[in-house]
């Protein structure tokens, strides 16, 4: 790889990171192409960019977007996007069905660098489409509720008359 094509991979990672709002790294020692594929078609799905880099590159990457502190060594992946809960819920799903050769490793999410735990924490708090839908049943219900009460009134009354 000639220093041109380092320095285009570098500047394009670069401005991707500054742009996404998480950028997760995994370690993928063992993973077959096709489980990799896999994780890809499901980042692709939700909006989550994914790719292999040296970590020599993506260290320059981040330190150009502002996102440093993170340990890149051996064998890393990385996974990142605008929607953090997206890149996150990505991450920890395939993790959980390919356990043995995906780890999540770090991340950094909103401005600092979390562990593990706090990547996994994120992954299960609803989107915000699943959060406007749990929102739209609560204005819904008093409603409904409204509606089947009056329904049950009328019916009573044709009963009695």
């Amino acid at each position: 790889m000639t220093r041109t094509q380092k320095s285009e991979i570098i500047a394009t990672l670069a401005n991707e990171f500054q742009a996404a709002s998480a950028v997760i790294v995994c370690d993928y020692r063992g993973l077959v192409t096709k489980k990799l594929e896999g994780l890809r078609d499901a980042a692709r799905e939700a909006g989550v960019k994914v790719r292999v880099v040296k970590n020599t590159l993506a260290n320059i990457a981040l330190k150009q977007a502002n996102k440093e502190g993170l340990e890149l060594k051996d064998t890393n992946i990385y996974v990142w996007g605008e929607d953090q809960l997206a890149v996150t819920k990505v991450v920890a799903k395939f993790e959980e069905s390919n356990a043995e050769f995906f780890k999540i490793k770090t991340g950094h999410v909103d401005g600092e660098v979390v562990s593990v735990e706090h990547i996994k924490a994120l992954s299960k708090m609803p989107s915000r489409d699943e959060l406007i839908a749990m929102l739209l049943q609560v204005w819904n219900a008093p409603i409904q509720n409204f509606t089947i009460g009056l329904n049950a009134l009328k019916e009573k009354k044709e009963q009695t008359a």
